[in-house]
């Protein structure tokens, strides 16, 4: 069910809002010495379960696609459980990477809390990998 409203979020967003989420994903990974062999694969990852080619992501490895605002609320927390998904696929979080995605998280306008919830919480998490239901269980505790 969780994984259903993931993937319809995803396919309600425009092209053009996929390729601004994928890229800023990308200037998350490169932020912090640039991108490894694992945040390059799960980006690619992203990129083909989003509807994005090899020839786009590759573009988008070189230069970045211009920042469109996420619209839906949804979508912005389904894009800030990717940051948190990119964050740890090295298992290995550095405190700028901490700072820099709760940064991210106010700039996409979400609540302050839920975002210092979600990263206190995601350390009782195996490679600190949150579910996406204790997530949502999250940012409605604090939308309610």
């Amino acid at each position: 069910m969780v994984w259903a409203f993931f993937i319809y979020y995803i396919s309600s967003m425009s092209y053009e809002e996929k390729l601004s989420a994928l890229s800023q994903l990308i200037a998350f990974a490169k932020a912090n010495e640039g991108i490894n062999t694992a945040e390059y694969n799960f980006l690619q990852a992203i990129a083909k379960q989003i509807g994005i080619g090899e020839t786009a992501f590759d573009n988008l490895l070189k230069k970045p696609f211009p920042h469109i605002n996420i619209k839906h609320e949804s979508q912005r927390i389904v894009q800030f459980h990717r940051l948190l998904l990119l964050m740890n696929v090295d298992q290995n979080i550095s405190t700028q990477e901490l700072k820099n995605i709760h940064q991210l998280g106010l700039k996409m306008g979400l609540n302050i809390l839920a975002i210092e919830k979600t990263l206190e919480v995601m350390q009782l998490y195996e490679n600190n990998n949150i579910p996406p239901d204790v997530l949502l269980q999250i940012f409605k505790t604090y939308y309610n």
